[in-house]
C-alpha cells in the first residue's frame, strides 16, 4: 500500500470541513438571482461509439497484418440504424462490401414478412408438407436406412426454401453490425459472413436461430439423426473477423424441450458459431456461449485439406454456460484458448468442452472449468483422430489439472495419446491473467449489453 503524502496525511478533518462549507456556501451564492455561475458545468459522460471501434492490435488472430476495422471508415451515409428485419436486410444491402455501421436498436425478429407480420412455422410450409405425414413416410422401420425422398421430402425442401429466404442474412466485407445499448437482440436469424473479409460483430444477441423443417437422416449402422440448417452466425470463407460481446443461445425454444422421433431428439438448432470452410484469421472475445448442444465447430470436415494453413482461431474471455459439447471442436486450425470459462450446471446435459480433431492444433491456456461432482476432468477432452494439444494453467474447480496428461492417462486406446508439440506459440494475445482472475472477469464482463 502506498503511503500518503505528508501534506495529505497532516491535513486535519477540521480543514475538510471548512473546505466542504465554504464549497456549499459559494453554491449557494450562485443561485441568488442575478449571480454568475461559480462553478463550471459538469461535461456529460463520454459514451464509445462502438461502431467506429476497430479490434486492438495484437488482440487475436483477427488482428494479423492489417488487423480487423470493420466498418469504421463508413461516411454518414452508410451509418444505419435499425430496428426491424426491413430495415436491417436494406442496410446489409445484399452483402455488398461498401463500409457500412449496422446499429441494432431494440429486437428486431428475422420470422416476419416485409409488413412487420410475424410469421410461423405454418406460413413458410408449402407443397403438402405435414409432419405427421413426413413422419409416417420416412419411418425407419418400414423405410429403412435409404435417403429420405419423394412427395414429402420435396414438400419439405421447398418449405425449408421459403424460411432460408426470411432467416438467411448474408453480412458483406467492411461491415460492423453492432447492438445500441443493453438490449439488442436479433432473433430468429442465421447471420452468415460468406466469402467476406474485414468484419465485426459486437455487442448483440442472437437468438434462436430456430428450424421449422429439420430433415431425417438414416444412418444404416444404428439409428440416424436429425440435421438442421441454420447456424446463428456462420462464418465461410471469411477473414478478419471480430466476434465480441455476443450472446448466443437457443433462448425460447431449447432443443430439450423438443419431442422425440424415430428415438432421435427432434433437433431445431444447429451451431452457434460455425467457423469453416477456409475461414481465417478470426477473434472471439468476450462472448457469452449458452444453453445449447454443438456451440462452436471449426473446421468442416476431415477430408477438407483446403483447410490447412487457415482457421487461425482466437477465443478468449468467452464463457461456455450449459453448454453439451464443441466449445469448440477443431479440425485443421491453430486456436488459441485462453483466459475462457467453462459451466456446466447441475443436471445439465454434457459430454466434452474441448475437441481435438484431425490436424488441430490448439493451444489452452488458463481456462477456468467448473462442473458438478460426476463430471471427471479426462471428460473435458476428447479426440477424434487429433494427435496434439498444448495446455498450460488450466483449473478444474479450482485447483490446477494437466488436461493433456489426464488425457492420456484415461485414453482407452481407442484413439491415440495427444502430445504437446502443435508447432506454433501464440503470440498474438493481449494479456493471458490466471484462470481463477479470468473467470471472474468474464463472469462480470462478457456478453451482449456489456461493451464499452
Amino acid at each position: 500500500m502506498t503511503a500518503p503524502s505528508p501534506m495529505t496525511a497532516s491535513r486535519p478533518r477540521t480543514g475538510r470541513r471548512a473546505a466542504a462549507a465554504l464549497v456549499l456556501l459559494v453554491g449557494c451564492l450562485a443561485l441568488q438571482p442575478g449571480a454568475e455561475a461559480a462553478t463550471p458545468a459538469v461535461p456529460a459522460a463520454v459514451v464509445p461509439d462502438l461502431g467506429r471501434e476497430i479490434l486492438a492490435a495484437d488482440d487475436g488472430w483477427a488482428a494479423e497484418g492489417a488487423g480487423t476495422t470493420g466498418g469504421s471508415a463508413a461516411d454518414d451515409a452508410h451509418v444505419f440504424t435499425v430496428r426491424n428485419r426491413a430495415q436491417l436486410v436494406a442496410a446489409l444491402d445484399g452483402g455488398s462490401s461498401v463500409p457500412k455501421i449496422i446499429r441494432i436498436a431494440g429486437t428486431i425478429d428475422a420470422n416476419t414478412d416485409d409488413r412487420g407480420r410475424e410469421l410461423g412455422c405454418d406460413d413458410y410450409a408449402t407443397g403438402g408438407y405435414d409432419l405427421p405425414a413426413y413422419l409416417a413416410a420416412y419411418d425407419p422401420r418400414t423405410w429403412g436406412g435409404a435417403k429420405p425422398s419423394g412427395p414429402q421430402e420435396e414438400a419439405r425442401k421447398a418449405s425449408a426454401a421459403r424460411q432460408a429466404e426470411r432467416v438467411e442474412l448474408r453480412i458483406g466485407s467492411n461491415t460492423t453490425l453492432v447492438g445500441l445499448g443493453r438490449n439488442a437482440v436479433l432473433k430468429g436469424a442465421s447471420l452468415q459472413v460468406r466469402d467476406a473479409d474485414n468484419v465485426i460483430v459486437r455487442n448483440v444477441e442472437l437468438r434462436d436461430a430456430y428450424d421449422c423443417f429439420p430433415v431425417w437422416q438414416p444412418n444404416t449402422g444404428g439409428l440416424g439423426d436429425w440435421k438442421t440448417a441454420y447456424d446463428t452466425l456462420w462464418l465461410r470463407g471469411a477473414t478478419h473477423v471480430w466476434v465480441d460481446h455476443v450472446t448466443a443461445s437457443d433462448k425460447g425454444h431449447p432443443d430439450e424441450k423438443e419431442p422425440t422421433h424415430f428415438g432421435r431428439n427432434y433437433l431445431r438448432h444447429d451451431g452457434l458459431l460455425d467457423i469453416t470452410n477456409g475461414s481465417d484469421l478470426v477473434t472471439v472475445s468476450w462472448s457469452r456461449f449458452q444453453g445449447h448442444d454443438k456451440a462452436i465447430l471449426i473446421g468442416n470436415g476431415d477430408t477438407v485439406t483446403t483447410d490447412r494453413g487457415k482457421l487461425r482461431v482466437t477465443l478468449h474471455h468467452n464463457e461456455f454456460d450449459a453448454v453439451v459439447q464443441r466449445a469448440p471442436r477443431v479440425r485443421f486450425g491453430q486456436v488459441h484458448l485462453y483466459n475462457n470459462r467453462y459451466v456446466v450446471p447441475e443436471g445439465a446435459a454434457y459430454r466434452y468442452s474441448i475437441g481435438v480433431s484431425t490436424e488441430s492444433r490448439t493451444v489452452a491456456e488458463n481456462n477456468s472449468f467448473t462442473a458438478p461432482g460426476h463430471i471427471e476432468v479426462a471428460d473435458l477432452l476428447k479426440s477424434w483422430n487429433g494427435s496434439a494439444l498444448a495446455q498450460s494453467g488450466n483449473e478444474f474447480n479450482g485447483f490446477p489439472v494437466d488436461l493433456l496428461a489426464i488425457y492420456n492417462a484415461y485414453n482407452s486406446g481407442s484413439e491415440r495419446d495427444l502430445t504437446a508439440d502443435v508447432g506454433w506459440t501464440p503470440t498474438l494475445h493481449g494479456p493471458v491473467d490466471s484462470a481463477a482472475a479470468a473467470a471472474k472477469a468474464v463472469a462480470r464482463g462478457a456478453g451482449a449489453g456489456r461493451a464499452g
